[in-house]
């Protein structure tokens, strides 16, 4: 979804991205490359940590974006993880929408796959998802 904001004039480009219980809406719009993350920067809210960062910024650097667009994003759930790999499947998104171009360079990296995985379950008669009681003979 592409709106102009009324503000600026600028044109912003949405996308959503989930990984295990989180959430994230990113929003791409020209700048210099600035991560915003529930208000706070970025780099503050993921630790400072190298993985995170460079995680979230994949889709641009394959594109040769990096300091042409400011992320911002609302994340909620999950950990520092899930939310990492959900904003990048966010920004991804995002990207596509920004030109139907990029596609396929993103699809070849994997950015615009899903993870699936998430918690399993807990089943009764066990302690967790599949661990058991432990078993006694006699």
């Amino acid at each position: 979804m592409v709106v102009a904001n009324a503000n600026s004039g600028r044109a912003v480009y949405w996308g959503t991205g989930r990984r295990k219980n989180a959430v994230a809406q990113v929003r791409l719009v020209p700048g210099t490359g600035q991560l915003t993350v529930n208000g706070k920067d970025g780099n503050l809210y993921f630790q400072f940590n190298p993985n995170y960062l460079g995680v979230i910024k994949a889709p641009l650097e394959t594109l040769g974006l990096e300091n042409e667009y400011d992320i911002l994003v609302k994340a909620e759930g999950g950990g520092l993880t899930g939310q990492a790999d959900s904003v990048r499947l966010g920004v991804a998104r995002a990207l596509c929408q920004l030109d139907p171009d990029n596609r396929p360079p993103l699809k070849t990296e994997g950015y615009l796959t899903r993870d699936p995985r998430a918690k399993e379950r807990k089943k009764y008669g066990l302690h967790k998802a599949r661990k058991a009681p432990q078993y006694s003979k006699r």
